[in-house]
């Protein structure tokens, strides 16, 4: 239930800019690489992003937890 709590929100967030230090460390270095290079480079940036989202998930449900059990402390 908390992950379908989680994903649901998660739809609500619009975060598809990079940001400008990003851009701006990234751009050059595509620009020197092959498209090979091009190729892997953007498949580690989703392994990256992919173990981010999963550490986030799992962070989401910790606090869930973590609020429930203070909540449930406070009732008592």
């Amino acid at each position: 239930m908390i992950d379908v709590m989680y994903n649901y929100r998660q739809g609500e967030l619009h975060s598809t800019e990079f940001s400008d230090d990003f851009n701006k460390l990234c751009i050059p270095f595509e620009d020197s690489m092959s498209e090979e290079q091009i190729d892997v480079f953007h498949k580690i940036l989703d392994c990256v992003s992919e173990n981010a989202a999963a550490d986030m998930r799992a962070a989401y449900k910790v606090g869930f937890k973590y609020g429930i059990t203070i909540m449930k402390e406070v009732q008592d």
